[in-house]
């Protein structure tokens, strides 16, 4: 019987807009978006701000727009961040500068009542790009955005418009992947471990880092293929 090909990867990239820079400082999160891509599509979205009862300072306000105003008539934190989470579910994550959003994304979880363990890794589009676009001028979101051509929509510092140009950046990722590691990948679909694999990968050790990661998944692959066979036996 032919073996049956992984059902397609939903990534969901995840943008966190927040009154600081990492919740061990006090932090919140004032805004959060998902984008859901599969197949290298968009197909799905998700944004809401998020009422802490944190301030917001005046330059993070003229940084993102996001006022203390807003947040006032804004949906309570803890329930926005169990809708968000429900709307990810199963889905690998994502994350333009991932420490960020990913400190957030646990922080708030906790704070929501929904702890995260064991805590979920991100593909981080800053470490991929490094390695796969060394020629980049900057690898900030906005200079990816303009060196690759990407799409964009509403106002950056905005958590659903970086996060849409992060989903257009890791549908290109995808594809450069794919295109430049043929020959390693062979019959393995690209998946979100290797991302996470390659990200900590040096840029020159890549193509030796994806065929290790390959057969290593392999190798795991059959040998839970061996005990299972071997259980019904």
């Amino acid at each position: 019987m032919p073996e049956r090909r992984p059902a397609p990867t939903t990534y969901a990239v995840i943008d966190f807009e927040t009154t600081g820079m990492t919740p061990a400082q006090g932090a919140r999160a004032t805004e959060v978006a998902a984008v859901l891509l599969r197949d290298g599509e968009i197909v799905g979205r998700y944004q809401n701000l998020m009422n802490s009862g944190a301030w917001v300072p005046p330059f993070i306000e003229h940084l993102t727009g996001i006022s203390n105003r807003m947040l006032r008539s804004a949906p309570p934190a803890d329930v926005v961040m169990r809708e968000v989470l429900a709307f990810t579910e199963g889905c690998a994550l994502v994350a333009h500068n991932a420490a960020f959003d990913r400190g957030f994304w646990l922080s708030e979880a906790a704070q929501a009542g929904q702890p995260l363990d064991p805590a979920p890794d991100f593909a981080c589009t800053v470490l991929l790009s490094r390695r796969l676009y060394p020629e980049a001028p900057s690898h900030k979101l906005s200079a990816l955005a303009d060196f690759h051509h990407l799409p964009r929509n509403g106002r950056a510092h905005r958590a659903m418009s970086d996060a849409e140009v992060t989903a257009h950046l890791l549908a290109r990722m995808l594809g450069d992947v794919s295109d430049r590691f043929a020959a390693e990948l062979g019959d393995y679909t690209l998946d979100h471990s290797l991302l996470c694999a390659l990200q900590r990968t040096a840029r020159t050790a890549l193509p030796r880092g994806v065929a290790r990661h390959c057969q290593r998944s392999d190798s795991a692959r059959r040998a839970a293929s061996a005990s299972f066979d071997s259980f019904w036996q």
